[in-house]
C-alpha cells in the first residue's frame, strides 16, 4: 500500500508539472521566464528566427508571443542552444569538477560528456564513484562514458585493472551514456576477449561506444567499426576522418590544449554531406586555455574564422552531440527542449554575455552564480587524497648502463617517432633522460629511456599527470635532480615540479588523486604558468606545453614510441625496444 501511494504521489506531481507546461505553451498561464524579442539559432531549419522564447519548469515551452513572470529583452543579441563538449577528461583541467564548472559556464557550455579514465586508472571504480559524486547537481550537466581501458595497455601499470564485470553496474546510472574511447584498438582488431567483452557489456545496456584509433585503415578499420565502435576523436588529418566517415563513424573534431585538429578538419564542417556527422570536443583542456581562450565558444570562433558557416558551426557545437548521445531534450531551441541558452553578441566572435541552465540564470556580465559544492562521501575523499605508494627514490635508481630507445617529440602533435638509441644524456643534441616511476602499488618499477625534442638544458621536470596510468614521469639532465623532483611529487601527493641543483624552482600540488587541485582555477593557473616559465628558463622549447606534452610520453596506445614503468615501447608492435 505504501509503495502504491508513493508511486501515485510521484505520478501526480509529474502530472501537475506537465499540465502547467501545457498551459504556459498554450498561452493560458504566464511563463516562468520569457526571453523577449529573441533572435535565436534554429538548428533544425538552419536559420535565424526572432520570437519570444517561453520557459516553464526548466523547459522551453513556446516560441511566438508570450508573457512571463520574468521577462528579459534579448534585442541585439543572439540566443544559441547551450554548447556541448562531446569528449573531455575533466581531470585535464587540473581542478575539481566544481571549479571546472565555474570555468566553462561563462563560455556557454551547459553539457559535457566526460571520460573519467584518468582518475579511474589511479583509483579504480572508486575513481568513477568519486567523479559521479563530485559532479552531482552542478549547473553544467556532466554525463559519463565509462572507461574502457584501465590500464590503457597490458604494457602499462595503473592503480587498477578493470574488466567488464567491474564496469557493468555503472551502465544503469542515469548519467552514463556508454563506453568511453576504446583505445585498445589492436585488441579489438585481434578479437581479444578482454576488450571485446566490454563492448558486448555496453551494447547489452544499449549504450554508445566511443573510439580512439588514429590512422587505422582497410580491414583493420572494418574490424574495429564492426565491433560496435561508433565514433572517433583522434583524426589528425582529413584523409583519416574521411576513411572513418565513409564507414559510418561519427567524427569528434578535437581542439584542445595538447591536440588541435580543427584546422586540418575544417572542410568537414564546410561540407554539406559530412558536417551532420561531426561534433566538437576538447579532450584535454588546461587552465590557461579555459581562462584565456575559452571552451566550445573558442572552437566556434576559430571555425568561423577558418571559413565555416556560423549557423552550421552552432549545429556542430550543440545539436549533433545531443543526437549522437541520445540526449534528445537538448541541443536545440524548440518546445520540449531544456532551457539551456548561450547568449552571444554575434556569430563571429561568439562572445558569451549570458547563460541559462534549465531556465535559471547561471552567468551574466562576468558573474557566475554561486555553485554549491557537491557532497563527496568521506571514504572517497580520503582515498582520493592518498594515492601515492612508493619508496624514497635515490639517484642510483635512475642510473643507466646500456642503450635505450630515444622518443622523438613532434611539434604540435602528441604522436612521436623512433629516433634510435642513446646511453647517456647529451643536452647539446637535446638528448635527455626520462623515467616513469610506478607509484600505485610500491612495485619499485622504474622505466628508463631518452627523450629528444624537449629542449631542457639543466635540472629536471616531473609530473604525476602521466597518461593514462598516471605514474610519475620525469625528464632531466641529471639523476640527482630527477630523484629530487620525483620525491617532491610524492611528498605533495601529486602535481608538477621544476627543479635545478636540488632546489624547487616552481611547483603545483595536485592533491586529488595526483591529478586535480582543491584550489580555485585562477590560483592553479598562476602556479601552472609560473612552473611553465621555470621550465622555459631551463631550456624547454616555448612552442610546447612543458607538462601536458610530457604527460603523453608514457601513453602506450598512441604511435609511435612511448615509455612505461618497464621500459621503452614500440606502440605499433606493442613490444619493448
Amino acid at each position: 500500500m505504501g509503495y502504491k501511494e508513493t508511486w501515485s504521489g510521484k505520478i501526480n506531481r509529474k502530472l501537475i508539472k506537465k499540465q502547467h507546461i501545457i498551459d504556459v505553451a498554450a498561452g493560458r498561464c504566464k511563463a516562468d521566464l520569457v526571453l523577449k524579442n529573441a533572435t535565436y539559432v534554429n538548428v533544425f531549419s538552419a536559420e535565424l528566427e526572432t520570437q519570444d522564447i517561453a520557459v516553464a519548469e526548466g523547459l522551453i515551452v513556446g516560441l511566438g508571443s508570450y508573457e512571463g513572470i520574468q521577462e528579459v529583452d534579448m534585442t541585439g543579441k543572439i540566443v544559441c542552444p547551450g554548447f556541448i563538449d562531446s569528449h573531455i577528461h575533466l581531470e585535464s583541467s587540473l581542478v575539481s569538477p566544481v571549479e571546472f564548472a565555474r570555468a566553462v559556464i561563462p563560455h556557454g557550455t551547459t553539457t559535457v560528456i566526460t571520460d573519467p579514465h584518468e582518475i579511474t586508472n589511479v583509483m579504480g571504480t572508486d575513481g568513477i564513484d568519486y567523479m559521479l559524486a563530485a559532479t552531482e547537481e552542478l549547473p553544467v550537466d556532466v554525463r559519463f562514458m565509462i572507461p574502457s581501458c584501465v590500464p590503457a595497455s597490458a604494457l602499462d601499470e595503473s592503480g587498477a585493472n578493470l574488466d567488464y564485470r567491474d564496469i557493468d553496474s555503472f551502465f544503469t546510472h542515469p548519467r552514463v551514456q556508454g563506453l568511453a574511447e576504446m583505445m585498445n584498438y589492436p585488441g579489438i582488431i585481434a578479437a581479444s576477449a578482454e576488450p571485446v567483452s566490454k563492448i558486448v557489456t555496453s551494447q547489452a545496456h544499449h549504450k554508445k561506444i566511443d573510439g580512439h584509433a588514429p590512422g587505422i585503415r582497410d580491414k583493420d578499420l572494418n574490424a574495429y567499426i564492426s565491433a560496435g565502435v561508433y565514433s572517433d576523436h583522434e583524426c589528425a588529418d582529413l584523409e583519416d576522418a574521411m576513411a572513418k566517415l565513409r564507414l559510418g563513424q561519427f567524427i569528434m573534431i578535437r581542439e584542445g590544449t595538447a591536440a588541435r585538429n580543427l584546422e586540418a578538419l575544417i572542410d568537414l564542417i564546410k561540407s554539406e554531406r559530412m558536417f551532420d556527422r561531426c561534433m566538437f570536443c576538447t579532450d584535454d583542456k588546461h587552465p590557461n586555455d579555459l581562462l584565456e581562450k575559452g571552451h566550445i565558444d573558442y572552437i566556434c570562433r576559430q571555425a568561423v574564422a577558418l571559413g565555416a558557416d556560423p549557423i552550421r558551426t552552432v549545429q556542430v557545437a550543440c545539436l549533433h552531440a545531443a543526437r549522437y548521445f541520445l540526449l534528445n531534450n537538448r541541443g536545440a531551441i524548440a518546445p520540449g527542449y531544456l532551457a539551456d541558452f548561450a547568449i552571444v553578441e554575434d556569430l563571429k566572435d561568439f562572445h558569451v554575455v549570458t547563460v541559462y541552465k534549465k531556465g535559471e540564470l547561471v552567468y551574466h556580465d562576468g558573474q557566475v552564480a554561486k555553485i554549491a559544492a557537491p557532497v563527496i562521501p568521506p571514504h572517497l575523499e580520503s582515498a582520493a587524497h592518498n594515492t601515492f605508494h612508493l619508496p624514497v627514490l635515490t639517484p642510483a635508481m635512475f642510473e643507466n648502463h646500456r642503450q635505450r630507445g630515444v622518443i622523438g617529440m613532434i611539434p604540435g602533435q602528441i604522436i612521436t617517432e623512433d629516433r634510435g638509441y642513446a646511453n647517456s644524456v647529451d643536452t647539446q643534441k637535446d638528448i635527455l633522460k626520462m623515467a616513469v616511476i610506478e607509484r600505485h602499488k610500491n612495485t619499485g618499477h622504474i622505466g628508463i629511456g631518452y627523450l629528444n625534442g624537449y629542449g631542457l638544458k639543466a635540472g629536471a621536470v616531473a609530473t604525476s599527470v602521466s597518461h593514462d596510468s598516471h605514474n610519475i614521469i620525469c625528464v632531466g639532465a641529471t639523476d640527482t635532480d630527477m630523484a629530487f623532483a620525483a620525491n617532491r611529487i610524492a611528498e605533495n601527493h601529486g602535481g608538477i615540479v621544476v627543479v635545478k641543483d636540488g632546489r624547487i624552482l616552481a611547483e603545483l600540488p595536485l592533491e586529488i588523486a595526483g591529478l586535480m587541485s582543491d584550489k580555485p582555477l585562477a590560483e592553479v593557473n598562476d602556479l601552472l604558468e609560473t612552473a611553465k616559465e621555470a621550465a622555459y628558463t631551463l631550456g624547454v622549447g616555448k612552442e610546447i606545453d612543458p607538462f601536458m606534452t610530457l604527460s603523453f610520453m608514457s601513453l602506450p596506445v598512441i604511435p609511435t614510441v612511448r615509455l612505461t614503468t618497464r621500459g621503452v615501447v614500440d606502440v605499433i608492435t606493442q613490444q619493448y625496444i
